[in-house]
């Protein structure tokens, strides 16, 4: 069966429980909201395959648990991540305000080369809004991370934000990328030639053995 993408890109999203990332998440990747809330427990994630600049991404998203006893096992996927997903509730000002020990643990552990977003979600309550669209902005520009604000109820910036990573991760990991697609391209070219090679001989062979 052919391959359905060139590139795998891990991404992992990070904030407090009860930000959103789970609604934000089945949003962008299976195009529903479900408004219950139900904690993640541990990590979950789930796959979409976007074209980016011609190359097919498929990306694995990880949702983690926000609560604190699940940050040992969380911090186990920080290593594999290409991208991080830094998730706030605009309603919420302490999830803002812990924003820092995120960035603090992905600092320690995650790679050098990770690419990093900050999103401040729920922006649809905005009769509830603790944090200013100011303060958010002027945060990740603190950080050097590209901001949105998103809603998973109404799908605002959603599909915005993930590609916006997945972008930035291409961007960082482009010459890998162009040799990875070179080798492929390389391989069916081979392939290709030995086939019509392989055609060639037979003909020649079935020429040679006719006695008409």
């Amino acid at each position: 069966m052919a391959k359905q993408y060139d590139v795998l890109f891990r991404l992992l999203m990070l904030g407090d429980s009860g930000v959103g990332k789970t609604c934000m998440l089945r949003r962008f990747t299976e195009s529903e909201f479900d408004p219950s809330h139900i904690s993640t427990i541990g990590v979950d994630f789930k796959m979409k395959t976007l074209e980016i600049d011609g190359i097919k991404v498929r990306v694995q998203i990880w949702d983690t648990a926000g609560q604190e006893r699940y940050q040992t096992i969380t911090k186990q996927y920080y290593r594999r991540a290409q991208g991080i997903i830094f998730v706030y509730d605009i309603t919420c000002k302490s999830s803002f305000l812990h924003l820092a020990k995120w960035a603090s643990d992905v600092d320690e552990c995650a790679p050098d080369v990770v690419q990093r977003i900050l999103v401040g979600n729920k922006c649809d309550e905005e009769l509830m809004r603790q944090v200013t669209t100011d303060q958010g902005s002027k945060l990740a520009e603190t950080y050097g991370m590209d901001f949105f604000e998103t809603s998973a109820s109404t799908n605002r910036n959603i599909s915005e934000s993930f590609t916006r990573l997945a972008e930035l991760v291409l961007q960082a990991h482009k010459r890998h990328v162009d040799v990875l697609l070179g080798s492929l391209d390389d391989y069916l070219e081979t392939a290709a030639l030995e086939e019509e090679k392989g055609g060639q001989d037979a003909e020649d062979n079935a020429q040679r053995s006719c006695v008409c």
